[in-house]
């Protein structure tokens, strides 16, 4: 899979990505990412991409015709339509359903917003998705970005290298991830739960699935009505 971030800041984007597991991935080609500097395709002498907004306001708001430019770059260089992903705090929450659905697409262009946001007439034109990583306000799209190629990336083939790493873990069946233990047995006066040291492994598997569904029902009670809500439905469509 092949991640194209449209940015004012590149070096930002690659020196997120190119640590740890995202970074290992791109190594092993599993994933590639390519950053597009959108001050590149300003005709502006002092390479300005942003102007005051119509009908007054603070702030400023970067003009269409460079972003429009560099999401062409990529079109044509690609010779195709490429799913468009605008990074905004008016999309639709990002959840693991959605990278999931992403890890699908074999590229992938980010729209980077900054300032106070972007001409509305360039996403339109470019008919972009946008997809917001909470109810906050950033300083710009690029950390988001990064936190949607890090969330997709885990669900594209061969980027993990335990398989088991990317089912278990939180969200996965709307559940939050069950208590992880590890050496020593006992720090601070705490023990590590007898079950995960007795070696039974079907006890342990039904061990964590109730500590799963404790700790959603206790920490995220709208996941655990999800995920309670299609148990009901899978063991109902198993007595049919």
């Amino acid at each position: 899979m092949h991640f194209h971030v449209l940015t004012l800041f590149p070096e930002m984007v690659q020196n997120g990505i190119s640590t740890s597991i995202t970074g290992r991935a791109i190594a092993r080609g599993d994933i590639a990412l390519s950053t597009v500097n959108i001050r590149d395709y300003s005709t502006e002498k002092h390479k300005k991409v942003d102007d005051y907004p119509y009908g007054g306001g603070a702030g400023m708001v970067m003009q269409a015709q460079p972003v429009y430019d560099a999401w062409r770059s990529v079109r044509d260089a690609l010779g195709k339509d490429v799913r468009t992903v605008f990074l905004s705090p008016q999309g639709k929450v990002f959840d693991q359903q959605k990278a999931r659905e992403l890890a699908g697409e074999e590229d992938l262009i980010l729209l980077c917003g900054h300032y106070e946001g972007v001409d509305e007439r360039v996403l339109e034109e470019i008919g972009v998705e946008e997809i917001s990583i909470g109810d906050y306000v950033l300083t710009g799209g690029e950390l988001a970005a990064m936190v949607v190629i890090d969330a997709v990336s885990r669900n594209v083939p061969g980027v993990l290298t335990n398989a088991d790493s990317g089912t278990e873990e939180s969200f996965s069946e709307h559940l939050l991830e069950y208590p992880q233990y590890t050496r020593p047995e006992e720090w601070m006066g705490r023990r590590v739960p007898e079950i995960l040291l007795s070696g039974h492994h079907e006890n342990v598997a039904k061990w964590r699935k109730e500590q799963s569904l404790l700790r959603t029902k206790e920490r995220r009670p709208d996941l655990y009505a999800l995920a309670n809500g299609e148990e009901m439905s899978g063991s109902c469509g198993k007595n049919k």
